[in-house]
């Protein structure tokens, strides 16, 4: 997913930030699995990620790891009853939408990179889409445009 204008990025009225645990392990995960491209990555001098920056075909997505103490959705769910509760369904739960060409072959490549699929490709609208949870449990929709009437 290379996106055909790096600066459309930095144009963009909304920018996700999402926090991991393992903010460096985070970005190798995305690249592999969801086809992000990396633009930028600042690690403490403990090697944590201090600030990162992704790009989603023309979105840009910014990364870090707020505090040592921080745990992701995946580890919370692990000793908190309320947080398994509410992430038994396969829905998006503060997570990100993101626009894509091929649902099928990108949730392939997830799979094959161990993302938990909540929804296999579906059609429907706003287009063809799937549900996904990255390695610390955030959820992700990857949906296809409609075609124009």
């Amino acid at each position: 997913m290379v996106t055909e204008d790096p600066a459309a990025a930095d144009r963009q009225a909304v920018v996700p930030m999402i926090s991991y645990a393992d903010g460096p392990a985070a970005m190798d995960w995305l690249t592999a699995a969801f086809g992000f491209v990396e633009r930028l990555r600042w690690l403490d001098d403990d090697g944590r990620l201090s600030h990162g920056e992704m790009l989603a075909g023309d979105g840009l997505i910014m990364l870090a790891t707020p505090t040592p103490e921080y745990e992701g959705p995946k580890a919370h769910r692990e000793h908190c009853a309320q947080a398994r509760a509410w992430s038994s369904v396969p829905w998006v739960v503060d997570g990100m939408l993101v626009y894509i060409d091929d649902v099928d072959a990108h949730c392939a490549r997830a799979r094959a990179a161990g993302a938990t699929i909540l929804s296999e490709p579906e059609g429907g609208y706003p287009g063809r889409r799937y549900r996904v949870e990255d390695l610390e449990g955030h959820r992700w929709m990857f949906t296809e445009r409609a075609a124009p009437a």
